[in-house]
């Protein structure tokens, strides 16, 4: 598919995850075959701010193109101008409108999907921002902000009108969270009523989940988010699918060891030990999730306070649940 001028050469992404997609998460994933990906979401306030955690945020590896910026705020005047240095920093090829997040501290701001209860503002913020950007503007959206508001189809030709090159659909309304079922119904009535590439989200935990949602929606890509936590090898697997091969299975618990250790050597060199190890404690986890017998190893990841400890339970990993 193309977005704009950009071209997205496979059917599977990485969805933008606040905690989770940083680019050595985004690395790993592009390595098992995720065609495009978006960062955290970045406010664009604290862009402007040249908040320093802000800009660690922008950082990518050398693996991870096409790659989306996306910026949340309220502000259009803040959010284009948080364009160019978004641009200028990350070098990105594609700029994010998050109108989707459903995060209490978000909304409370009249941020992420709060937008959707309010559209003419929502329609300036994408004007501002499209009129600001050297580059195509998506916007990620929800079916609605509660079942009484399910207004995607109207926001999304909003963007398409004011120049929007691609949407994206999470069918759960912002009220929801990630409680319940995704609406891919909602998301299919929104690739009925644009003619800009839709990417549908939403429940896409295994294999045959994306064969599913493309089916049922019509849509040009799939965002893979939750579902690739602790799994960037669900790509892959969901690509065997795709193409009518049987998926394999998840790899061993050695080389899932392997393959986490050099995402957090990468973030190592992004965001410093501390922060790495942190993070690492979810991440390690998130890893050995079906492992059986890795209770164990589950306790030594909570307590991870050093590199040290990263590679000396990667070695524990191997050596006896490998």
């Amino acid at each position: 598919m193309v977005i704009g001028n950009v071209r997205i050469d496979g059917l599977l992404a990485l969805a933008p995850m606040a905690g989770v997609a940083d680019a050595a998460f985004r690395s790993v994933c592009r390595e098992q075959g995720a065609a495009y990906a978006v960062t955290e979401m970045i406010s664009a306030r604290a862009l402007m701010y040249q908040d320093s955690r802000t800009l660690t945020l922008l950082a990518r590896c050398d693996n991870d193109l096409p790659l989306a910026v996306q910026l949340f705020g309220r502000e259009p005047k803040i959010m284009a101008d948080a364009v160019k240095k978004a641009r200028d920093i990350s070098g990105c090829e594609i700029i994010d409108i998050n109108m989707g997040c459903p995060t209490g501290k978000i909304v409370r701001n009249g941020e992420g999907c709060a937008l959707m209860r309010d559209l003419p503002l929502a329609e300036e913020i994408i004007r501002e921002v499209v009129k600001a950007s050297d580059v195509p503007v998506t916007v990620k959206m929800r079916k609605g902000w509660d079942r009484g508001s399910v207004n995607a189809v109207e926001l999304a030709r909003i963007a398409q009108s004011e120049g929007a090159a691609a949407v994206a659909v999470h069918g759960r309304t912002g009220s929801q969270q990630y409680s319940g079922k995704a609406d891919w119904d909602a998301i299919r009535e929104v690739k009925q009523a644009v003619d800009i590439p839709v990417i549908a989200n939403g429940d896409v935990f295994e294999p045959h989940d994306a064969v599913r949602i493309l089916k049922v929606t019509g849509a040009d890509l799939v965002f893979i988010g939750r579902g690739a936590m602790g799994d960037p090898w669900i790509f892959s697997r969901c690509a065997a699918a795709l193409e009518g091969r049987e998926p394999p299975p998840m790899p061993p618990a050695g080389e899932r060891a392997e393959t986490a250790l050099r995402q957090f050597e990468r973030a190592l060199k992004i965001k410093g030990e501390k922060i790495t190890c942190l993070e690492a404690r979810k991440h390690f986890a998130w890893y050995c999730r079906g492992v059986p017998y890795a209770g164990h190893v589950k306790a030594e990841i909570s307590k991870i306070a050093s590199m040290d400890d990263i590679y000396r339970i990667a070695d524990l990993i191997k050596r006896e649940l490998g």
